[in-house]
């Protein structure tokens, strides 16, 4: 996920804003990671450079 994404993201729950939270990072864009919504909480993770924004009742 390139972190310019930061910007236009926001929780799908609650709309509110997103706090980035890098596990693993390269020169380009964070490989893992996380995402907490900073109104409700939710956890949003970020694994192979991809950011799972599913509801949390969704996701498998």
């Amino acid at each position: 996920m390139k972190k310019d994404l930061m910007e236009i993201l926001a929780c799908p729950v609650c709309k509110g804003d997103l706090q980035l939270e890098v596990t693993e990072e390269d020169e380009k864009e964070v490989i893992t990671g996380t995402l907490k919504c900073t109104k409700c909480s939710q956890i949003y993770p970020i694994k192979d450079s991809i950011p799972n924004l599913l509801p949390p009742d969704l996701r498998n």
